[in-house]
Parts: C-alpha cells; structure tokens; sequence
C-alpha cells in the first residue's frame, strides 16, 4: 500500500495510557460547565527534581496520545519519527507529555463517552468546543503533574492552532511555542473542504442525529468520504503525481465498495475505510469545527493585539506545498509578532509533500534539526552556556562590523549565513534581541544551531513581514552586490532599524582592474571576491565611489565608513577607490 501519514495508525490503545479525571467544573468557552471531565494522557522520559524539562506535544484532528512508541513491544505512535531516544525531540532529556484533546474519541472526553449526567452517550448533545477549551483541558493536565512551567509547546496542523493558543492563553505557563504547519486562522478554502466532509457525515442515512451509538449500522460510508475528502487536502499536485501517475489505471487490491478503478481511487478508499476502524463520526464533527472556528483575526495588525506582552520564545515552520495551512498564513503570524515585539523565528520548509510533510521523514532533516535546535537552546540557555568565539576566528569585515554596533541592542543581520557575527555579538549583548535572516536553509540551520533566532527570506523579496523600526541596527554583510534591487533594500533596512552597516567589495580595486584591462578576464581576487565568472553570485559592480554618489543622489545619509584591503587586514585613507578592496559604510535616513 501507498505510503502515508496515517500508514502504521490503528484502533489499538497503548498499554501505557494514564487517565486524569478533572475534580472542578470546566467553564467552556461557549458558556457551557463541563463537569467529570477525564483527560487520556501518555508521558516519555523522567521529569527531572527542578521539573523545568517538561514539553507538550499537541496532536492534529485525527491524532491522539500515542505520540510516539514506549518501547518495542508498544504499538506504533503518530510521531515515532520525531519523538523519542536520541530523536528530534529527544526523551533522553526531555519529559514529553502528550494527551488526546477534549472532543476527541481515543479516551478524553468526547462524543463517545457516557454523560454521567444522563448516564446515555453524549453523541450530538457534546458540547460544541473550540481551541482554547483544548488547552484549558490540557493545562489542567499539566498542574496535576506538578509542573510549573512547560520548555515548550509543539504541534502541527490542529496541534499548531493548540500550541499557538497556549501561547496567548496561558503564556505564563510556557517559555516558547513551536507551530508546524499553522497559522491564524483557516482560509476559506480550506473551511468549504471540512463543510463538505462534515455535511457527508450528518447526510450519511445511518447518523441518526448523532444519536447512532446503540444502533446496528453507524455512518461509516460519511465518515470515510469525510476522510477521502481531507486527505486529498493534505496532499500536494506533485505528491499524488509521484504517487499515482506510474501506475494510474493499476489500482490496489482493497475490500471496498468505493471506486477503485484509478491506483489514487484505492489508495483513497483504503485511507477512508481505515479510518473509520478508529475514529468516531461526532468527533470529527465537533475537532474539524473547532479548528474551523480558529481566528486570531484578519490581519496582522488584529492578530497582534493578542499577541502583546507574552514575553515568548516562538517558532514557526511551514511547508512549501502546503495549500491547506499555506505559507502566507504563518508569515501573517510572523508579522504579527514582530509587530507585538515578540521574539519570533520562521522557516519555510521545501516540500513536495502538502500538509503532510510534518508528519513524513521526506523533509524531516529541515523542520526535525531546526526544532531541536531550538528547543534544546531554550532549555539549556542561560549566561554560562553561550559559546565564546574568539574575535579574530571572524572575517575581517566583521570584525569591523562589531566596532559599528556598539551600543546597539536589537541587531538584525540580513544576509547572516551561518550565524557567526551574531553569535559573537550574542555574548555581548546580554538582554537584547537579535535576528538572521537568509534564504539559504542549511547556512540558517547552523544559525540556529547557535541559539539565534531566524528567518528564511529571500531578501529579493517583500521585507513588510518586519515592522517600522524594530531593530537599533540592520546589518548587510558582502551581500548589496547579489541584491536586485538596491535602492529597495536600502529603504527596508533604514526602514526596520535606527541605522544599517553594509559592507561591500569595491570592483574599482587597482588588481580588479588590470586583471579586466590588461589580461581580459574576470575580475577576481583573493580577498572578498573570490567567485569565477560562472558561480559568481554577484549582479552589481560597483565601485565606493559608486556608492557615495547613490546616497548623495538618493538622499541617503552617510554616518560613518572605513575602506580596507582585506588582503593586507589594512585601512586605507588615500586613494581608497583604488587601494581599498571593501567598503564598510553606516547610513540612514
């Protein structure tokens, strides 16, 4: 059978499932009180004496406890990739706590369950609930268990929304929360897919009012469209093409009776049919509308109003090919952060996979590697932990770079490649924030490796995800002459900071031009520019005469500069057009 997120998934429950009845009187969101609440719940790991190691790993719709696997002898979990010994989220350190939310069917309390008011299942008559009647549920959870203070909160997809809300609701309770494949809110794309799938639920002739549990026939044949219907969503074009188009007209022998004359129509059937072996109809009804009724707001300025004043360490990923929670609604959460003054890093994953990619090993070494990174730093931050660097292990540009920021607080470097000025900048900036941003993944990974807040962005592209005046200083290091348009960048980074440092190679450099004028060749040299004709990154060559003159034109304000040539590790003051190989200018607006 075809490869899927839901492969080794059953209706089987682990023998290392905890229940956790809630002794007070919820107050739902809705109004409603929610007594004899049971929590299903499964832990990893050991909380450690201080119980500062705990992390919360919150679960999408159709998800539940079983995050990931006790031991061999378990049954599979959901996450078995990403949790466990030695893995991403490693249990060697961290105390991992996952529990099936309110609603669902897999041991909280949901539809399924008694009503101990009625003594007769709740059915149709559960509560409607939403988002931050989950976390309340889970918060619960998480007293009980003694602790004080998650390191984090985790989730994908539904698990996001959670994590998210976490953040908002109960920020005291948390230092920082990951979102995979979330956002603010569903588009409404997405909600008319969950409208259908709920609509061939509730028409299924076997639903009964959501009153079906003490009948013969349940709406199997609803809840299998509804779940056909959503795992096309959580798919991608080049995922089901790589899937399907080889052996499009050879379809897989499954016991169905849905149409399975297209290899995608029995991979479809198959996913709808196993799903309802564990899954109940009401609770999809109930999860999917609650995810659907999911809105921090409609733009960035509403959003950030409750995003004020949580003073949280948060990380957003999302996924290429995702086109149920696409990219633009994370960097809408993204904006809304900065906007909020929190501190915020954001990645987008290169996917073929669709939503699923969280789930999947295809693209695990990105979005795996970069929670890690970030989770591990969170736990162990603190004076004694940052990595003392040795100032002359840096370019010499950035070396000169260092004497600029002086004074400066919030530093963001556009252009930061693996981290390195930042992280000596780090360990002198105690209490300030800092940000790289790059559009190359494996140089921010090492970023982020270091502890320093990132995001991936072409710096070709719109910089508006960034507010007025967030940063003291915006640094471009060695990067104007790769920047299509200069002028734009230039306003961004006068724009976002008080004042920006760029450093450029001068392509007026005395061996520059003999090597174009006397040997006709390209211009290259073993100090700043050191690309052949045919791998070079550059678009601009400009000389430090150039420059001056452009913000003279432009009104651009000149602060302070430094000419140097890199090969001697000198300054030059005369002649420096000629003499000097790189500029090192501080301006503003």
């Amino acid at each position: 059978m075809y490869k899927s997120s839901d492969e080794n998934r059953s209706n089987q429950f682990s023998k290392h499932i905890k229940h956790y009845k809630i002794p007070e009187l919820l107050t739902l969101s809705s109004g409603y009180e929610l007594s004899d609440c049971e929590i299903s719940y499964e832990t990893y790991g050991i909380l450690n004496k201080e119980k500062n190691n705990a992390l919360l790993v919150c679960h999408a719709i159709s998800g539940d406890s079983h995050v990931a696997k006790h031991d061999d002898s378990d049954i599979e979990g959901w996450w078995d990739i990403f949790v466990g010994p030695g893995k991403y989220i490693d249990t060697n350190k961290f105390f991992v706590i996952s529990s099936n939310v309110l609603g669902s069917c897999m041991g909280t309390t949901g539809p399924n369950q008694i009503n101990s008011a009625t003594n007769k299942y709740w059915g149709a008559d559960f509560p409607e609930i939403s988002i931050s009647d989950m976390v309340l549920v889970q918060s619960k959870l998480i007293e009980h268990l003694g602790i004080k203070k998650l390191v984090s909160v985790v989730g994908g997809s539904l698990g996001a929304y959670q994590a998210i809300q976490w953040g908002i609701q109960f920020p005291e309770k948390t230092q920082s929360v990951v979102s995979l494949a979330g956002g603010s809110r569903l588009t409404s794309q997405s909600i008319a897919f969950d409208i259908i799938g709920r609509n061939a639920i509730r028409r299924d002739p076997y639903f009964y009012g959501g009153q079906y549990y003490d009948k013969e026939e349940s709406p199997d044949t609803g809840l299998a469209l509804a779940r056909m219907l959503g795992h096309i969503t959580y798919l991608s074009q080049q995922s089901m093409s790589d899937k399907f188009d080889d052996d499009r007209y050879e379809p897989k022998d499954v016991d169905t009776n849905f149409e399975k004359q297209f290899s995608v129509g029995s991979y479809l059937a198959y996913q709808g049919d196993k799903f309802v072996e564990r899954f109940d109809p009401n609770s999809y009804i109930v999860l999917s509308q609650a995810m659907d009724k999911f809105d921090l707001g409609e733009n960035s300025i509403s959003i950030s109003n409750k995003l004020k004043n949580k003073n949280l360490k948060w990380f957003l990923i999302s996924f290429s090919s995702d086109w149920l929670f696409p990219t633009s609604l994370s960097q809408e959460l993204t904006k809304a952060l900065f906007m909020a003054k929190e501190q915020v890093s954001f990645v987008e994953v290169p996917s073929n996979c669709g939503h699923d990619a969280f789930l999947l090993e295809d693209d695990i070494d990105y979005y795996g590697k970069y929670v890690s990174n970030f989770i591990e730093h969170i736990f162990i931050e603190d004076e004694n932990t940052n990595s003392k660097q040795n100032k002359k292990s840096l370019s010499f540009d950035h070396e000169l770079i260092l004497d600029f920021v002086i004074g400066s607080k919030n530093i963001i470097d556009m252009g930061c490649g693996d981290g390195s000025l930042l992280d000596y900048i780090k360990n002198y900036n105690q209490g300030g924030s800092l940000l790289g941003i790059d559009n190359n993944l494996d140089e921010l990974l090492h970023a982020s490796q270091k502890g320093i807040p990132v995001l991936s962005l072409d710096l070709n592209s719109d910089l508006s995800i960034i507010g007025d005046k967030q940063f003291d200083t915006a640094i471009l290091s060695l990067t104007l002459q790769a920047i299509d348009n200069v002028e734009k960048i230039l306003n961004e980074m006068c724009r976002i900071a008080d004042k920006a440092i760029l450093s450029f190679p001068n392509f007026a450099y005395y061996p520059l031009r003999n090597m174009l004028y006397e040997e006709g060749r390209a211009p290259k040299s073993k100090g700043v520019l050191g690309y052949e004709w045919y791998n070079t990154p550059n678009k601009r060559y400009m000389s430090i005469v150039d420059f001056e003159e452009f913000c003279s034109e432009k009104k651009i304000k000149i602060i302070n500069s430094r000419f140097l040539n890199s090969n001697t590790r000198e300054f030059v003051q005369e002649e420096y057009n000629y003499k000097a190989d790189l500029g090192i200018f501080i301006i503003s607006k």
